[in-house]
């Protein structure tokens, strides 16, 4: 489907019907800055009020699959939302960080000379199943009205409510133990899931501590990374040429 709808998309693509676009979010982006780009090339084209909006947050520091929904489109948010999501997720142990990633520095360390690879895999098969899990603190979940990151920032004290959610599976794909204390893990997971929060708990199950260092996004339901745009090759895309200049009309 996705393949398809990118073999189809240019200038004069009636957006207006609903489009869900595929996009490899640019690691530093927000997924509020790829939305944004999107309707800045909507209106290019002439679409000044149409509604434009993403299926799935992904964290600045993550890459990947995230889902653009434009025009009618944006009634499928929730439908796609619900969907289950891959990911590559590159962990360091031995150290953890206030956000359980690398937005803010290390703040403890850990010894981590006793894990092994078997060791990581026998930890991995654990996390396979409904289970709650713990929102990090420095994450856009909202508590009364606000997002616990704002009071995270503020310095006050945040005591986030576990949500239930389900892997489906937890593959190591690389390890490098025992010369550097990081390793690759695969994970197939529900929606709502914090992959920031699976890196802590590895750690701690781990008898360690740990935290994300690398995240790319491969699938968000029926979406794969290889059939996902970038933005520039999106704005090529979408560039009115001179012999068919934008329109004012939609």
């Amino acid at each position: 489907m996705a393949e398809n709808l990118l073999e189809k998309l240019g200038p004069d693509y009636p957006f207006e019907e609903g489009a869900v676009l595929p996009i490899d979010k640019p690691i530093g982006w927000t997924s509020t800055d790829v939305v944004r780009k999107v309707r800045t090339l909507m209106r290019r084209l002439g679409y000044r009020k149409i509604k434009v909006g993403h299926a799935g947050t992904l964290d600045p520091l993550a890459t990947g699959v995230l889902l653009v929904c434009v025009g009618r489109a944006t009634k499928r948010v929730d439908e796609l939302q619900a969907e289950e999501k891959e990911y590559r997720a590159t962990v360091e142990l031995g150290a953890t960080t206030p956000s359980y990633d690398l937005e803010h520095p290390v703040d403890a360390r850990y010894p981590w000379q006793h894990i092994t690879c078997q060791g990581v895999e026998e930890v991995l098969r654990g996390f396979v199943g409904e289970q709650e899990q713990e929102p990090p603190v420095y994450s856009a979940k909202k508590l009364e009205g606000r997002r616990a990151y704002e009071y995270a920032r503020e310095g006050e004290e945040v005591r986030m409510r576990k949500a239930l959610i389900t892997i489906y599976e937890a593959q190591l794909e690389a390890c490098g133990l025992p010369d550097e204390p990081k390793v690759e893990v695969r994970i197939t997971c529900s929606k709502g899931t914090y992959i920031r929060s699976f890196a802590r708990d590895l750690g701690l199950r781990l008898a360690s501590g740990a935290h994300l260092v690398g995240l790319r996004r491969l699938r968000s339901g029926g979406f794969t990374v290889e059939q996902c745009l970038d933005l520039r090759l999106l704005e090529t895309k979408l560039t009115p040429s001179r012999n068919n200049p934008e329109t004012n009309s939609h």
